[in-house]
């Protein structure tokens, strides 16, 4: 993502006590969780209209996945979300998540859906309370992409069943024609630096 800077011809020069925030999102973890509330934190004292999240991600814990939705739902700044090289599981569900109208993706990315995975091991009853949750999450994030996309709750759990619950990769004019993002392209990040001069 491109940032481009324009300033005032009656400037000579000038310095901005904070950078405006473009958050990327690699990974989804425990760390990566606090470096997005933080970042979020660090927004609201820039002046900037919005926030951009650039996902290039394979995925990572649903757990940090909630965390980031809980602070994108919080925020008082509108959310940009960018899928860039890849948004895959946890990066696809928070790639919908963008403030309607202000979801990109390039057009070269790709994004893949599939159910939530538990990989828990241990006696048959923790198995099973593993298994109940695994479903719990399952029916959660796929109910959150849906509402995001204006779909029926169910959409993207049909989806996947029909598909055999194998992973669901899809290009980018794919993720535009179900709303999952509203444009194939990746935007230009402009900061305008002005003079306003008045008297009274």
């Amino acid at each position: 993502m491109l940032w481009k800077f324009k300033s005032s011809s009656l400037l000579k020069e000038f310095e901005l006590n904070q950078n405006p925030v473009i958050v990327v999102v690699n990974k989804f973890d425990e760390q990566s969780a606090d470096d997005f509330r933080n970042k979020f934190s660090m927004a609201q004292s820039t002046g900037q209209k919005v926030i951009p999240v650039v996902i290039d991600s394979y995925g990572g814990q649903v757990y940090s996945l909630m965390s980031m939705i809980a602070t994108i739902r919080s925020s008082p700044i509108p959310v940009a979300t960018i899928a860039e090289g890849k948004a895959m599981s946890c990066g696809a569900v928070l790639l919908t998540c963008g403030a309607e109208g202000m979801r990109f993706m390039d057009p070269d990315a790709t994004v893949m859906i599939h159910d939530v995975a538990s990989g828990q091991y241990g006696k048959n009853e923790e198995v099973k309370a593993s298994a109940a949750e695994t479903d719990r999450l399952n029916k959660k994030i796929f109910q959150i992409m849906a509402r995001n996309c204006g779909k029926p709750d169910d959409y993207f759990l049909k989806e996947i069943h029909e598909r055999g619950h194998a992973d669901w990769f899809l290009e980018s004019e794919e993720c535009k024609n179900i709303g999952l993002v509203n444009h194939v392209r990746v935007p230009t990040f402009n900061v305008n630096i002005n003079v306003s001069i008045d008297f009274e």
